[in-house]
């Protein structure tokens, strides 16, 4: 009862909408920008998971690309990490460890992904994505989190992440503009080469320069 006592937070509010549209497909809201002129041309769950067509995005890259080692940080509802687990299962191996630090969120998050048949293939973890440890060579990073510490997280992550790997920043268009600016910034420091995919939240792509050959 404490969450609806005080002011609630944006992601619990979020939450709450996407649990009322019960998987409904809504046409993306987000405004237009230089580069992606038409958002309503997209679709979306809720306006925190990534738009439905970046999910199937992401769902081919992982059959495409055959990862042992997926990482994402911000899982929320663990939607956009049930589409790459789908992948997996498609591809019959790999695993995905993702991290979501309200608790509150996260205890709705491991719900959805106890009750999916791709559960086997993720490891949901309620801790910073700044704090948290994990072995292996990474195969795809998705940065997913607070705006605020996406350059931060690509930067802890890096040395482990495969030169051959792919790194992707969510909520880079030109209007969010913190998530672009970090990606250009850790460009220019020469750690990664990025394209951003112009859609309506806007997505990097990304790989890191050292050991690229």
């Amino acid at each position: 009862m404490g969450l609806f006592k005080k002011k609630l937070k944006q992601e619990h509010k979020i939450m709450l909408q996407a649990e009322r549209a019960a998987g409904a497909l809504l046409p993306e809201y987000h405004r237009a920008t230089p580069e992606c002129p038409h958002p309503e041309r997209w679709h979306m769950y809720d306006s925190m998971t990534a738009e439905a067509e970046v999910l199937e995005f992401l769902r081919t890259l992982v059959t495409t690309l055959k990862p042992t080692l997926i990482v994402e940080t911000g899982s929320f509802l663990g939607v956009s990490t049930l589409w790459m687990a789908e992948g997996l299962a498609a591809n019959g191996f790999g695993k995905i460890i993702s991290c979501e630090f309200d608790p509150v969120v996260f205890a709705r998050a491991q719900e959805k992904i106890a009750a999916s048949p791709f559960a086997p293939f993720i490891e949901l973890r309620n801790e910073s994505s700044l704090e948290m440890t994990v072995g292996g060579a990474i195969d795809i990073f998705f940065s997913d989190s607070d705006v605020d510490i996406r350059a931060a997280e690509v930067e802890r992550f890096l040395p482990q992440i495969r030169p051959t790997g792919l790194i992707l920043m969510h909520d880079a268009s030109s209007h969010m503009k913190t998530v672009r600016d970090a990606a250009f910034a850790l460009e220019a420091k020469g750690l990664v080469s990025c394209i951003v995919l112009p859609t309506p939240r806007g997505l990097v792509l990304a790989q890191r320069r050292e050991g690229r050959r």
